[in-house]
């Protein structure tokens, strides 16, 4: 998003009545925009180890349960193209502070939600206002900070942006098991409030240059309605067989309609909501399609893998959130060495290497685990996940950037983070189907194959347990290893996609110089 503050602070300027922020008040001001993003971040992973959890107190099946994810970034991926008409149109500073103190107040809807169609109204408007924190935290900070500076602004969005989704899953697990679902919201209240009214009084008088604005509002609702319906049918086709049913087939035909629709009206519309020209440099297909396919395989891990811990494994939600989160260690600790790293080396071989290494570890898993597993077991491989991930995501979007014209790079790194957004909220719902359909089809196979399962019934009821709970021993051995087989395969075809994300890296040209890596993530 660098190149997204270079554009708003060429706005027309408005005269500032206080002096730029100097010593602890430019500090502290970093630190809470930063804290912002993080609030934000977090955000899309906090749930998904309290699924589980959420869909037993709202009565819904744990299907329905990852709606709860699913609005959220679906909600999201839709508000970051408008960031830019919100910055010009309000200001930078009142819209990232607005859309801060609204963070408080909707995340307290969500903790106060008693059913499941009041939080995922309540998840929507989260994403709506969370949307633009992201790219406008970063846009703020290399505001504040001058240009010699300009590296450590960076390194603090860089590094909340990152901590964010692995801190997420342990948070949300110590957070459900002793306080319950509702405190992971009721949590970022009063920090995002503080962190909001603190920032507002830090920041009064401080220049927040606005300039007219036009907003694409065909092609806003164009993309609202094909996202949405899109959303839907893969939300709702596992539960309703898929385009047998007439509704399905009638979201599918809207989505199709609505996203030609949409294409036509990007393409031939003076001022799009969405430029699709940048899609003419090969490096940002490449490099965009990369972050998309491989985010999405990534992010699919670590919804599915605390479900399966919770469900069938007899994980808490805390250990759930440990087994997945312990990833975030070498993230953190790796960060700094890959950016120095892609300084000196091919950033492309840097994002492959960092690709197939999280396939590997896919691949692992599905050879190594079983009904068996221990923590340990499961806990280093997942710990090395967070040395590949740092190498795949901190290199790819800077190669998106390098790809595109100068004047073109605020555009395209909206569209680069729009599609990552989208294919999280994607992959959550296709991963719940494979995993869904591939668990019947093993308990089908495995029933099928047990020749002797009437002796297994005989010999329990000869040793004195009673006939019904004879039957539903076998039958939950039956599903409980169908449930771990289902967990292998959706391990297998997301080692697949990320091994198709890895070779298309290899469609960007190669960067001339040194990439700016400084709107990764």
């Amino acid at each position: 998003m660098t190149a997204f503050a270079a554009r708003a602070a060429s706005f027309m300027p408005q005269p500032a009545t206080a002096a730029p922020l100097t010593g602890v008040r430019l500090y502290v001001a970093a630190i809470l925009i930063g804290l912002g993003n993080f609030l934000v971040v977090l955000d899309t992973t906090i749930a998904n180890v309290s699924i589980p959890t959420i869909a037993g107190n709202l009565g819904v099946s744990s299907t329905q349960g990852t709606w709860v994810i699913t609005s959220y970034a679906v909600a999201e991926a839709i508000t970051v193209p408008l960031t830019g008409w919100l910055a010009k149109k309000f200001g930078a500073q009142r819209t990232f502070i607005t859309c801060y103190l609204a963070f408080a107040v909707i995340s307290l809807l969500c903790g106060l939600s008693n059913s499941l169609g009041m939080l995922l109204g309540a998840r929507v408007l989260l994403g709506l206002f969370g949307g633009p924190i992201m790219p406008l935290s970063q846009m703020l900070l290399l505001r504040i900070f001058p240009k010699e500076k300009a590296t450590l602004a960076t390194v603090i969005w860089a590094m909340t942006t990152l901590v964010g989704p692995v801190a997420g899953p342990i948070l949300g697990g110590m957070i459900c098991d002793n306080y319950g679902w509702s405190w992971i919201f009721f949590i970022k209240v009063p920090i995002a409030a503080a962190g909001g009214l603190s920032l507002w009084y830090l920041m009064r008088g401080q220049a927040d240059p606005t300039a007219k604005a036009f907003i694409d509002k065909v092609g806003l609702i164009l993309l609202v309605i094909w996202v949405g319906a899109l959303q839907i049918m893969l939300d709702e086709g596992r539960n309703h067989d898929w385009f047998n049913d007439p509704h399905i087939r009638t979201y599918g035909i809207v989505a199709a309609l609505g996203f030609v629709a949409f294409l036509i009206w990007e393409l031939t519309e003076k001022n799009p909501i969405v430029d699709l020209k940048v899609f003419r440099h090969r490096g940002f297909v490449g490099a965009a399609t990369t972050y998309s396919v491989g985010f999405g395989a990534f992010f699919a891990s670590i919804v599915i893998l605390p479900l399966w811990l919770q469900s069938n494994m007899g994980y808490t939600a805390t250990w759930a959130g440990y087994a997945t989160g312990i990833m975030g260690i070498l993230a953190v600790l790796c960060s700094p060495l890959v950016g120095k790293a892609v300084e000196k080396f091919d950033p492309r071989a840097i994002v492959c290497v960092g690709i197939l290494g999280l396939a590997s570890v896919m691949l692992f898993r599905m050879w190594a685990f079983s009904t068996d597993v221990t923590f340990q077991q499961m806990a280093w491989p997942t710990l090395v996940t967070g040395v590949f991930m740092v190498m795949f995501f901190v290199p790819v979007t800077g190669l998106s950037m390098a790809s595109v014209d100068h004047d073109e790079q605020a555009n395209a790194a909206g569209i680069s983070n729009f599609m990552r957004t989208l294919a999280g909220a994607f992959a959550t719902s296709l991963i719940q189907s494979q995993w869904s359909d591939a668990t019947r089809a093993n308990t089908t196979e495995i029933a099928n194959s047990m020749v002797h399962g009437q002796d297994v019934v005989e010999r329990l009821i000869a040793r004195g347990v009673p006939t019904d709970c004879a039957r539903a021993l076998l039958g939950q051995v039956i599903d409980q290893q169908a449930v771990m087989l289902g967990t292998l395969d959706s391990f297998g075809v997301i080692a697949l996609c990320l091994g198709i994300s890895a070779s298309l890296i290899w469609l960007v040209p190669k960067p001339k110089g040194p990439i700016d890596t400084s709107g990764a993530h």
